[in-house]
């Protein structure tokens, strides 16, 4: 772009002092640390690489129209590496409930950087259910996207790569 970089065309649009910022979903081809978390402080709603694929794409306009996030699996796993050996000055919270047996797989599989497809192949369960089960962490966790689910897995030791 030649007057602005990706970066600040999303602060512009979706950043935290827009009265209505839009759902920005960034795609890269690189994806260096300083360039992902400036896009996503910047208020990025999801990150990916230009291999992401038609799938994983769709996956995260849909995320971010809902609200959500959604993080390429390969940058999430490394930002949430350097989330917790930063050390986090608080303890991390305590569910509203205990977490079942399958959200506590799902809560896994979410740290790993899976899409919500790739956790309904590998636990053998429908897209629903993975939605579900998503929905019920969230709520347990006071988590607003699945990247606070993945961060509170690292923080209680319940994940490490």
């Amino acid at each position: 772009m030649p007057h602005l970089d990706g970066v600040e065309a999303t602060r512009q649009v979706a950043g935290s002092n827009i009265e209505n910022p839009l759902a920005v979903v960034v795609i890269a081809t690189f994806d260096t640390d300083e360039y992902v978390y400036g896009a996503l402080k910047a208020g990025a709603r999801g990150f990916l690489l230009k291999d992401a694929g038609p799938d994983l794409l769709v996956q995260a306009v849909s995320a971010a129209a809902n609200g959500d996030a959604l993080i390429a699996p390969s940058i999430t796993a490394r930002l949430l590496d350097s989330f917790t050996s930063a050390g986090s000055k608080t303890e991390p919270v305590q569910p509203t409930e205990p977490l079942t047996e399958r959200e506590e797989e799902v809560l896994v599989t979410v740290a790993r950087g899976r899409t919500n497809s790739e956790i309904a192949d590998e636990l053998h369960i429908s897209l629903s259910t993975v939605k579900f089960h998503l929905a019920g962490l969230m709520s347990k966790l006071a988590a607003r996207n699945r990247v606070e689910i993945a961060m509170w897995a690292y923080e209680t030791n319940r994940f490490r790569p």
